[in-house]
């Protein structure tokens, strides 16, 4: 299977890029998100692949990170999700957004996305809330990666916050809620200590 593509811009569709490695042309699938973060044609870019191995066919789907990537798995595990879906989420969401949605349960933020109606949207929402903490720190990298509620400048309160309160006895989707809350009020600039304060002045509502 292939996992990762490394080559050149060589021409962008309205879903898709011909991306040149090694003078072969793949035909990538690409969220919208995605398609706006690519560099010029013949511009150098690295895509996360994910591959689908159909009876009459081969797609190869592109994203710009390995956190995307698992929300589209993540994501085609629910009933009513397929590939295209999955996409148009991907493409109206961005990582973080998704998990604050499912964190706070809130599925008017899927709604938003083409071709997702309330139902769909409940059904992720309920689906994942218990799934959220599994993808607290992952990245093609290895850096930990908040997609609960980092700040911009790469903090990781958020993820030291929902740790504390799962070490205090709270289940994991609980702690990501309430974590999730808490950063919205407080925003970017709020500590650990900050956080955890705040969560559990939530959990104890």
């Amino acid at each position: 299977m292939i996992g990762k593509l490394k080559g050149f811009v060589d021409s962008i569709g309205d879903d898709w890029i011909i991306l040149d490695v090694a003078g072969v042309g793949y035909e990538v699938t690409c969220s919208s998100r995605t398609l706006t973060s690519l560099p010029a044609t013949g511009q150098p870019v690295t895509l996360t692949i994910e591959t689908h191995v159909r009876e009459d066919h081969i797609r190869l789907f592109g994203f710009g990170s390995e956190v995307e990537r698992s929300w589209f798995r993540l994501l085609q595990g629910v009933q009513g999700v397929g590939a295209k879906v999955a996409l148009a989420i991907l493409g109206t969401l961005s990582p973080q957004d998704l998990a604050n949605a499912v964190a706070l349960q809130d599925k008017a933020q899927f709604t938003q996305a083409p071709g997702v109606g309330p139902k769909v949207a409940q059904r992720i929402v309920s689906e994942l809330k218990d799934r959220i903490p599994a993808l607290l720190s992952i990245g093609a990298t290895g850096q930990s990666i908040s997609i609960i509620a980092t700040a911009e400048n790469g903090s990781t309160a958020a993820i030291d916050a929902v740790s504390a309160l799962t070490n205090l006895g709270y289940n994991s989707s609980d702690a990501s809620a309430a974590i999730a809350h808490a950063a919205a009020n407080a925003g970017d600039a709020a500590q650990a200590e900050d956080l955890i304060r705040l969560g559990l002045k939530e959990l104890s509502r």
